[in-house]
């Protein structure tokens, strides 16, 4: 089992930046799967980006790309999203979310673990 926690959203001016933390309780996270996803009201949610504990790899959403970055922390059980260049259609609800196992996906309902988000709202 896997338990995950987010913080760091909030306001910001576009333009600004954030850092979003996910930390996670439970053994072996170190390999799983991680990713970040988000939902804005009234739409589905949507793949962000993601990283794999086998070799690293970090695929980003092309609305995303260049802007913001994945990163994990094994020893702290941390995996981190930092925004960069943020709009206001970044504006949304921010998950982070795990799964077993060496495939990486973009897609979550292949996410088997959940975190209860936090919100991002960017002002224009």
């Amino acid at each position: 089992q896997v338990q995950l926690v987010e913080s760091g959203g909030g306001l910001v001016q576009a333009g600004g930046s954030l850092r979003l933390s996910c930390a996670a309780s439970g053994r072996m996270f170190s390999s799983y799967n991680v990713g970040w996803f988000r939902q804005a009201p009234g739409k589905e949610r949507e793949f962000v980006a993601t990283m794999s504990w086998i070799d690293g790899s970090t695929p980003y959403a092309d609305s995303v790309k260049g802007r913001f970055t994945i990163s994990r922390d094994n020893g702290r059980n941390t995996v981190y999203l930092q925004m960069n260049s943020l709009k206001p259609e970044d504006t949304a609800v921010y998950y982070c979310a795990a799964r077993a196992g060496a495939v990486v996906t973009t897609r979550p309902d292949e996410y088997n673990y959940w975190g209860q988000g936090t919100q991002v709202t960017v002002s224009s």
